[in-house]
């Protein structure tokens, strides 16, 4: 069953006159338990539709519906708060508090242990944000995701600026969510290796998606 339907997604940059569109009448739908990549060249409109997916933005034309309702129906905040879980590329995290403090903001499940589960140790945890390494602290900011309990990830470029180890060894995370934690993850991503790793790789291309490859 599908956790995201979309439909008849259409957005412009140029919003209440005719502009190039970006996502042209796009339609996909996205299941729990399955780790999903979205390729495409810059300006493809990646950013945009992971932005529609968490509630950021809204469609022009379309719906967008989670475990059959309309997202707009129940209100974007509410869905941005309850189901929702973003890693961007620049971290997002407040660089006065520690690593322990920043997931603890959202967590509803133990902030200690998912930093644990991402490899960083007791000391590190209680550091400065601004002491890590950029690999550390994209693991901070997926700590933080995993910790809200939200069944959605949807994760912009998070092995952007890391290392081929550290990149894999995030790309592994995801794929334990989403296998062993039966949540919906997506990734937006200019990475090879990394959609590698996913179950279904997407292309979005001319407004919609096309389906590349999927691992049974």
């Amino acid at each position: 069953m599908s956790t995201l339907l979309l439909q008849n997604i259409c957005y412009s940059y140029e919003k209440g006159r005719p502009g190039r569109p970006i996502l042209n009448n796009l339609n996909a739908e996205f299941a729990s338990g399955r780790f999903y990549a979205i390729l495409g060249p810059s300006g493809s409109g990646k950013t945009t539709l992971l932005n529609l997916l968490g509630g950021l933005d809204a469609p022009q034309q379309g719906r967008i519906l989670f475990a059959k309702e309309d997202i707009a129906q129940r209100g974007l905040a509410y869905h941005r708060r309850n189901r929702v879980a973003l890693i961007f590329q620049n971290y997002n995290l407040l660089d006065y508090l520690t690593p322990l403090e920043n997931v603890a903001l959202t967590a509803r499940e133990d902030a200690a242990a998912a930093l644990h589960r991402l490899g960083l140790t007791a000391a590190e945890a209680r550091r400065s944000v601004r002491q890590l390494s950029g690999g550390q602290q994209q693991r901070v900011a997926i700590a933080r995701a995993l910790a809200c309990g939200a069944p959605l990830i949807l994760a912009d470029e998070p092995t952007g600026s890391l290392d081929a180890d550290t990149a894999a060894e995030i790309g592994e995370v995801l794929r334990e969510n989403a296998h062993q934690l039966h949540k919906c993850v997506l990734v937006v991503t200019h990475s090879a290796a990394l959609a590698a790793q996913a179950d279904v790789v997407l292309s979005l291309e001319g407004g919609r998606l096309k389906i590349k490859n999927v691992i049974l």
